[in-house]
């Protein structure tokens, strides 16, 4: 992994999560280790209503986390309710906090191929409802990271477990000057949430 990367999750890992939150992050990690004991593949779906910060957050420190733990067959997504565009804020605070983000198609709702190591398969950014063909169809975990989606979404198609995990929305601070320091906190907490979850798997390969 590159080192600026490296040095965000020794902050992660440092990082103290509450009793509540545990417990709201207890059936993602009872669904990782279920699949593994199963030697099924571990599919989650993070899904926010536009698809363009917290679910795209939410997906990169998972699939992240996964590898950093070297846990093997786990495969994360996301999608929305509606498709708008991955917010560029959101680029720009991954880029800061380490990773690798090249613009691979520069349209409206451009394209982003995320890398967190330089010899892995990158993470394709870019918004989408969530049930996209790009995205899976079955045998998936379905980890709703607003409450508004969580609402508007009342069956996911194909999910074997959906989870509620939601988080504040760092679109609040949008126009502030307060902007990069809320996206730069929100995205440390997703961090912190997804290498817990991973740091609580056992027998990983």
């Amino acid at each position: 992994m590159y080192p600026k990367l490296l040095q965000t999750i020794d902050i992660l890992k440092n990082q103290e999560i509450s009793a509540d939150r545990k417990s709201t992050l207890a059936p993602l990690v009872d669904f990782i280790q279920k699949r593994l004991e199963q030697q099924k593949e571990v599919i989650l779906n993070f899904i926010c209503t536009h698809n363009s910060r917290r679910s795209h957050l939410s997906q990169v420190w998972a699939q992240v986390a996964s590898a950093y733990y070297d846990i093997s067959n786990v495969t994360c997504y996301s999608g929305g309710t509606e498709e708008t565009a991955l917010f560029p804020k959101v680029v720009e605070t991954l880029n800061e906090q380490g990773l690798s983000i090249i613009k691979i198609s520069n349209t409206e709702n451009p394209v982003y191929a995320i890398k967190f190591d330089e010899d892995r398969l990158p993470i394709i950014g870019f918004s989408k409802k969530y049930d996209s063909p790009f995205n899976p169809t079955h045998g998936f975990a379905a980890i709703m990271t607003c409450s508004q989606a969580d609402g508007d979404c009342p069956f996911i198609a194909g999910a074997d477990k959906r989870i509620p995990i939601t988080f504040e929305d760092p679109k609040i601070s949008d126009g502030t000057p307060e902007q990069t320091k809320i996206y730069h906190e929100r995205s440390l907490q997703m961090g912190t949430e997804m290498f817990y979850v991973f740091s609580q798997i056992k027998n990983k390969n």
